[in-house]
């Protein structure tokens, strides 16, 4: 796949997404998160990307919102598909849904919209949701302890690329192998030639260590679970809170048993290190309190040899003794000679303190029994060497216990890796689902039937719509049917709902193009290839707006085939004479071209008068004033040119008062 194909991708990104592990496969499945893993990709800049590759998959190339109030709508369309959600990815993912003119798209959203409003959005789940985040790569960690081998350059090469956590060391021979595994407390060798090696040390010769990470390099694995332990187990409250809902995340169970990955994720520090080995434990604590252990015997000795010393019948008083003993006198040879029995028992305390102090096991309280010895003393004297060797020992002890927990933990984990992956990408797609669901649940939406161009229910048809665009709460707004093939004039009186009635065409196909569901009982609409929607101008234009803006509806007409064209009172932008014949000629273009146009206009008498055609008019009509107040028929009524506010007024005075004046006023409109 020529990931520079796609929409948007210039050759930097293009180069970012090859660092996945299948840019091509990650970028086909929309995945908003695994895009967003690669370098320097935002989700922000993901969604855009799996935007792209969607529109190239189904040969989408066209442009179907066309004019800046048309963007608006689909704006406010997404952001409120965005209230929705919970998490940050659902709300860049649901900027992949698009207003498209491709069947193929529309019918492949729509089958995802169609399973996603059967969701039951309980608060559980929602609640569940908040904690669920897109996995992410943690830093790469540095191993101290092993180190990889290797006589090729090559090889050296591949090593570092493949496990940046270790250190790569080049070898010759046995004995530059043997040199390593007095630094290291592992080495493993990566060449084949040094098979059958015999040299002191933990050392392995694996040559294909480097296609095993999991064992060569378990802390990559363990770093990554420990990295992403909340969001693994939010994840996993997810599919259970919707499994004792009734309404599982997937048909099957999920890719991932929650309980097995808890008991894996228990077994692993925040830190990626493993816990809840009691040898290791053991083993750690041993050499962290080596140190103070050996100073600590060395008192219990001391105070042994004390208490002898004082107790004890010599030559010279045992007060003097002491004394002298600790002015710094040499004592090994009266110790030896005098209190040989009391000095071996002192050390003997001294060991046995250090062996239980530290929990050693039998070989290793070989090694301590070597920490005290030697010539007679007092102060007791511990041998530095013996406690280095014995360090060194435990050290290594440590490290090994370590290595092989974390090889297994890591082997554990190894097999959640990709369902885990499944795991929380599929708790993230039930909150974009979940907030389509709300959105559908919220507007009492329904499911739209989309039709090709050359179906002969052109246009659109809504029944029942209701828009949440308006500025009162949904439950009061009132329900619309409206229905127009062709180019038409809407008619009506000032603040009879024309304006409300454009947002709502233009919001109704825009979601509906989009696959998602609309706000109505019932809609049919065409599927357009573009949508233009021109908002109210504020003010009569200048000169060179006035003719910007002539230029705009002349290639507007030019090839209108698929169109849908909304115009929000194009008289506002010159004197209504000249608007008049202005919207009468689009009018003339547009006809017998196969677009859907509305022009809004409370010019609709003197353009259908200018136009050269049967030009039909369709009203919002108000059925009278009552206590100075508008009472309107929110659904335009077909054929009927509205009657507009002045009228109604003068009807209403011309019924209050009988004079000839309000009733020869009436009969001029």
């Amino acid at each position: 796949m020529d990931l520079e194909a796609i929409p948007g991708v210039g050759a930097k990104t293009a180069d970012a997404l090859r660092d996945l592990d299948d840019p091509a496969g990650t970028v086909e499945s929309g995945d908003v998160a695994a895009i967003a893993r690669a370098p320097g990709v935002n989700e922000a800049r993901a969604a855009r990307i799996a935007r792209g590759a969607i529109r190239r998959r189904h040969g989408d190339d066209g442009r179907v919102l066309a004019t800046d109030r048309a963007r608006e709508v689909y704006r406010e369309a997404i952001d409120l598909l965005r209230e929705r959600t919970v998490t940050d990815y659902a709300a860049k993912r649901l900027e992949t849904f698009y207003p498209s003119a491709s069947a193929s798209r529309i019918e492949e959203a729509q089958s995802f919209v169609e399973a996603a409003i059967e969701r039951d959005p309980v608060p559980a789940v929602r609640e569940a949701l908040a904690g669920v985040e897109p996995l992410a790569d943690p830093p790469t960690v540095r191993v101290r302890d092993r180190c990889l081998a290797t006589a090729d350059a090559e090889t050296l090469a591949r090593a570092e690329s493949a496990a940046p956590e270790l250190s790569v060391e080049t070898v010759e021979n046995a004995r530059d192998v043997s040199e390593l595994a007095r630094s290291y407390a592992t080495v493993i060798v990566l060449d084949e030639e040094f098979a059958g090696l015999d040299v002191e040390g933990d050392v392995h010769v694996r040559p294909n260590a480097l296609d095993e990470p999991a064992e060569t390099v378990p802390e990559r694995l363990l770093s990554f679970f420990a990295a992403n332990r909340e969001r693994l187990e939010a994840a996993a409250a997810v599919h259970e809170a919707a499994a004792t809902a009734g309404d599982p995340v997937s048909d099957g169970d999920p890719a991932a048993d929650p309980d097995r990955l808890r008991d894996a994720l228990a077994r692993l520090d925040d830190d990626g290190t493993v816990v809840g080995d009691e040898e290791l434990t053991r083993l750690t604590a041993a050499v962290d309190d080596l140190d103070a252990a050996v100073s600590t015997a060395e008192s219990v000795a001391d105070d042994r040899l004390r208490e002898a010393i004082r107790e004890r019948d010599v030559t010279i008083e045992g007060t003097d003794f002491l004394s002298l003993v600790e002015q710094g006198a040499r004592v090994d040879s009266l110790l030896d000679r005098e209190l040989a029995d009391e000095y071996d028992e002192a050390m003997a305390r001294a060991r046995e303190h250090l062996a239980d102090a530290l929990r050693l096991a039998p070989e290793e309280a070989e090694l301590a029994d070597r920490v005290f010895g030697g010539d007679p003393s007092f102060p007791v004297d511990h041998d530095e060497t013996a406690v280095s060797r014995l360090k060194n020992e435990l050290t290594a002890a440590r490290d090994r216990r370590a290595a092989r927990l974390k090889a297994e933990l890591a082997s554990d984990l190894g097999e959640l890796r990709e369902p885990v992956e499944d795991l929380v990408r599929d708790a993230l797609e039930l909150d974009v689902e979940l907030a389509i669901a709300r959105f559908a649940a919220d507007f009492d939406c329904v499911l739209p039937e989309v039709v090709g161009p050359e179906s002969s229910d052109s246009g659109f048809r809504i029944e029942g719509g209701r828009s949440p665009l308006l500025d009162v709460d949904f439950a009061d707004a009132e329900p619309v049917d409206y229905a127009v093939s062709g180019a038409t004039l809407l008619s009506g009186v000032n603040s009879g709902g024309k304006t409300s009635t454009l947002d709502l065409v233009a919001l109704v196909v825009v979601l509906a193009q989009m696959g998602m569901p609309v706000p109505a009982a019932s809609v049919r609409v065409e599927r357009f290839e573009e949508i233009h929607y021109y908002a109210k101008s504020q003010g009569t234009l200048d000169a060179g707006a006035f003719e910007a803006t002539l230029r705009d509806f002349g290639d507007l007409v030019e090839g209108a085939d698929g169109r849908l064209v909304l115009v929000d009172e194009l008289e506002s932008i010159t004197e209504p004479g000249a608007s008049a014949k202005i919207i009468a000629g689009i009018l003339e273009a547009l006809d017998g071209q196969n677009a859907t146009a509305v022009f809004v206009s409370h010019l609709a008498r003197e353009i259908r008068d200018a136009a050269d055609f049967d030009v039909a008019v369709d009203g919002i009509e108000a059925e009278g004033l009552v206590d100075g107040e508008l009472r309107v028929n929110r659904s335009p009524r077909k054929g009927h040119l509205a009657r507009s506010t002045p009228e109604l007024i003068v009807e209403k005075l011309a019924g209050d008062r009988d004079t000839e004046f309000y009733g020869d006023l009436l009969e001029k409109f």
